[in-house]
């Protein structure tokens, strides 16, 4: 009795000689813990064969008689016996079954079934309906407890749900828990009724905030062929430019015309790539022919080169594929304010899991980033943030706050290194078979399906109606500002040089004529 040997998986066939006695029930067996889901056969002579348990240890004794006499006088079994021992006893003619949920706002208990701030403790509220629906079918009552977290291990003890289930003060959890190594010695898990996951969601960022567009506007190998293409353009020009001059097609004091010197003809070719034209040209028909096919060629590439700004402009980044990515980037990132989040992220020892909390939840010297779900997905919505939520319910005010045009730039990655939440019970509960068997029902009926439909939101789909406005930021500008920058301050330098220099130069030339003059006078 206390090894549990009367519990499933044993069979026992006990024998009573004691025919006499007015009681089914062996004096002997009166403090057995025989249980519901034990199969013990009670023979007390040769037609009389009984199957005895309890639905619980303080509960009468249920007798089932075994078999029945058929015309022939002969023993046969009954055909309700077919069926297993779950199923044949399925209906608990109405024991009590004590059942436990989590809320974590005491305002949820208000509103387990009028779908009122459905975005607060939606576990529980999808699950609430479809564990009453399963006591039903189990033909019990039912007593409620709560607790407002699932229960995680605190210095040797559990606390919440977990710990309920631990100390058997309820039968079932009524809201689905993670499934973690940490609980699988003390509690069960029999069903996954809710496919819901937590993990990271965001905007891809502006490709310009991973990458410089100016640079990415060519591949690599047309970069080097443009290069290429310039340089040969270049070396004819010059060619051309200094066969020109030797064979004197123009007088040296002739204006625009473009002399053969490096200088003039490197600040030709960079007037060209600009579309700015020249003050200077080559006067021959052979210098005429090489300058237009130079403006030709720069202004298809000038016309590519403008033409992919602008698309890249509008391209959104697919760099951020992985936490470490997402560590890595410039986003911002936020977590749903729930007790399992603040467990997950505080105690993660994995390193990059462990950085993302130390570096981009809570950084030293700042408050621990988590918010509302309404404040997370407004941040998100205004993009370069990362917000980690229970999907299923956070779509739902994606939908609520996200234009068309912005559902189709949404990410995932996922965090939290967990399955899909189950539905535990006590550890060797005898109920258990019995839970499997009306979930199984449920679920087939539709019924759990139906409650998921009404606070889930599937991921939003991209229907591609409406196109964005996308305005051009500093960011996307950075790369040419910081080259006007640099221009401004080289050019800046190169001026106060050549102030030196002409300075230097008139003090040197009134110090030569001061001493001409002095010779003069005195020689």
């Amino acid at each position: 009795n206390v090894q549990n040997y009367f519990r499933s998986p044993y069979r026992w066939i006990i024998i009573d000689k004691n025919n006499s006695a007015s009681d089914i029930i062996p004096q002997a067996l009166t403090n057995v813990n025989i249980l519901i889901d034990g199969e013990v056969l009670l023979v007390r002579n040769t037609n009389q064969l009984y199957l005895v348990y309890k639905f619980n240890p303080i509960s009468n004794w249920t007798i089932e008689p075994f078999n029945i006499m058929n015309d022939k006088n002969n023993l046969q079994i009954s055909n309700q016996f077919v069926d297993s021992v779950a199923s044949r006893r399925i209906n608990l003619k109405g024991n009590e079954i004590k059942i436990c949920y989590v809320l974590t706002d005491d305002d949820s208990i208000n509103h387990l079934t009028d779908k009122v701030k459905d975005y607060v403790d939606t576990i529980t509220k999808v699950n609430f309906p479809t564990t009453n629906h399963l006591l039903d079918f189990l033909n019990a009552q039912r007593k409620y407890y709560f607790a407002n977290t699932w229960g995680y291990r605190v210095n040797g003890t559990w606390n919440g749900m977990t710990g309920y289930l631990v100390r058997r003060e309820v039968d079932i959890g009524g809201s689905p828990m993670f499934f973690t190594s940490e609980r699988v010695p003390f509690v069960d898990y029999i069903a996954s009724p809710t496919p819901t996951l937590s993990k990271f969601v965001f905007q891809q960022p502006k490709l310009s905030y991973e990458n410089n567009l100016f640079l990415l506007s060519f591949r690599t190998s047309v970069w080097y062929s443009i290069i290429a293409l310039i340089f040969l353009v270049f070396l004819v020009l010059l060619v051309v430019t200094i066969w020109e001059w030797k064979k004197k097609l123009q007088n040296d004091c002739s204006i625009g015309v473009l002399r053969a010197n490096i200088a003039d003809v490197v600040i030709l070719m960079f007037g060209a790539a600009c579309q700015q034209g020249s003050p200077v040209e080559l006067k021959g028909v052979l210098g005429r022919v090489v300058m237009l096919i130079l403006f030709l060629t720069l202004m298809f590439l000038y016309t590519s080169y403008s033409a992919n700004i602008v698309a890249l402009l509008q391209s959104s980044s697919t760099q951020i594929k992985t936490l470490e990515d997402l560590l890595n980037s410039r986003l911002k990132l936020g977590v749903h304010d729930t007790v399992f989040n603040k467990y997950y992220f505080t105690t993660a020892t994995e390193p990059i899991r462990k950085a993302i909390y130390e570096k981009k939840i809570a950084p030293p010297g700042a408050v621990p980033r988590f918010m509302s779900m309404e404040e997370g997905i407004k941040k998100m919505g205004k993009g370069l943030f990362a917000f980690h939520m229970e999907i299923g319910v956070g779509y739902k005010f994606v939908g609520k706050y996200f234009k068309e045009g912005e559902k189709c730039g949404l990410r995932e990655i996922q965090y939290l290194q967990v399955m899909d939440p189950y539905l535990a019970v006590q550890k060797d509960t005898p109920y258990k078979e019995m839970f499997k068997i009306g979930l199984k029902r449920i679920q087939e009926h539709g019924l759990q399906n139906r409650e998921n439909r009404f606070l889930y939101e599937k991921r939003p789909k991209c229907s591609g109606s409406e196109s964005n406005f996308v305005s051009v930021s500093m960011v996307d500008c950075y790369p040419a500002l910081l080259v006007l920058s640099y221009g401004t301050i080289f050019a800046l330098v190169i001026l106060a040089f050549e102030s030196l220099w002409f300075h230097r130069h008139n003090i040197r030339n009134k110090i030569r004529c001061f001493l001409h003059e002095y010779k003069d006078r005195y020689h």
